[in-house]
């Protein structure tokens, strides 16, 4: 599964939302994964500054992923700016990443991480003051004697609803539990769940330099300027070597439980 820039949290839950980088000029755009399933990378241009969408596609990169275990992959071009390899990433190696574009080089680097656990997903109702919402409940295993970060993205039918990020330095080698808050209980409007909404709940083991990126991201609103750099060479957009689980669940009203 690509691991896309369409996505936040600041707490413990938010929402989906897209990514507005703040008055730049024209600047490329690289969302680039090496996963347990394959490498990827989507590469695009900015328009023009007070038009922050990346929709313009590349299709003249070359673009290389070395690992320090001696691997190189030379990524072959799809199509819509996407380029691919079918080779797998292995834990606990360290990929580069080097793009060469109308003379102009990027590159980025990423740890592979190793298999995440998903424990359980469930939807529970929870009252909040004299309101009441319904709450994602996801909890998963950390993985054992080592510093763990990770990325976390509910889908509802195919389409991002949720997301957030979470490390293990509070709770080491222990079960980790994640809070999405889905929809207040009476509201309308599309955040609200429908009977049969399949959800798809992703979770990624990544690296610290992962994590950092997409931390920055969440204080986007509220410091007014875009993510930490994670390409060097000037470009927008990160790089990410990750291991991803998931796990399918269709929301049932009559299925959601009541916490105190």
């Amino acid at each position: 599964m690509f691991f896309c820039l369409n996505m936040i949290l600041l707490s413990s839950c938010e929402k989906d939302i897209d990514i507005n980088y703040h008055q730049v000029p024209s600047l490329y755009v690289v969302e680039a994964s090496v996963s347990n399933s394959c490498m990827e990378a989507r590469i695009s241009r900015t328009n023009n500054m007070d038009d922050d969408r990346t929709q313009s596609n590349i299709n003249n990169a070359t673009v290389i992923v070395t690992g320090n275990d001696g691997s190189r992959d030379l990524l072959n071009y799809l199509s819509n700016g996407r380029y691919y390899s079918k080779s797998k990433g292995i834990p606990g190696v360290t990929y580069t990443i080097s793009i060469d574009l109308d003379g102009e080089h990027f590159t980025s680097t990423s740890t592979m991480q190793s298999k995440p656990t998903i424990n359980s997903f469930r939807v529970i109702r929870k009252k909040i003051a004299t309101e009441w919402f319904q709450i994602g409940e996801l909890k998963f295993q950390d993985l054992s004697n080592e510093d763990n970060w990770y990325f976390m993205h509910i889908y509802r039918n195919d389409l991002g609803y949720r997301w957030a990020v979470l490390n293990d330095r509070n709770n080491p080698n222990q079960e980790l539990q994640q809070l999405f808050t889905f929809f207040r209980e009476g509201e309308g409007g599309s955040d609200v769940l429908r009977d049969g909404d399949d959800l798809r709940i992703e979770l990624y083991a990544i690296d610290q330099r992962a994590y950092d990126y997409l931390f920055s991201m969440q204080m986007m609103e509220n410091t007014g300027t875009n993510p930490i750099p994670n390409f060097s060479g000037g470009c927008l957009g990160f790089f990410s070597a990750h291991w991803l689980v998931a796990q399918p669940f269709i929301y049932r009203a009559a299925n959601v439980e009541e916490e105190e």
